[in-house]
């Protein structure tokens, strides 16, 4: 059974950074992509980024330029470094691998 476990969120002031993680179990990860998503109040789930399991990455245009995503494949976890978070960015953060979905962290970006 997998299990997708996020950590790392909390507040933060404009242009600020945070760094999310997820810890992943119940199989071998480093063969299939994993990626990051957004769910913004009264919005619907969004694509923030993914990792595929040769390292190769895409961003949202929102994330482009700013945002990171990495794996550790030896430890199972997925990161996303975000740099200069904007209000609009507010959101919970889930990750996804195959078709499980982590229960979230909430990233409140407030001065």
């Amino acid at each position: 059974q997998v299990q997708l476990v996020e950590s790392g969120g909390g507040l933060v002031q404009p242009g600020g950074s945070l760094r999310l993680s997820c810890a992943a179990s119940g199989r071998t990860f480093s063969d299939v992509n994993m990626g990051w998503y957004r769910q913004a109040p009264g919005k619907g789930r969004e694509f923030v980024a993914i990792i595929g399991y040769l390292g190769t990455t895409l961003y949202s245009d929102s994330a482009e330029g700013r945002f990171t995503i990495s794996r550790d494949n030896a430890t199972n976890t997925l990161y996303l470094q975000m740099n200069n978070l904007k209000p609009e960015e507010t959101a919970i953060y889930y990750c996804k691998i195959l078709q499980n979905w982590g229960q979230g962290t909430q990233v409140t970006v407030s001065s």
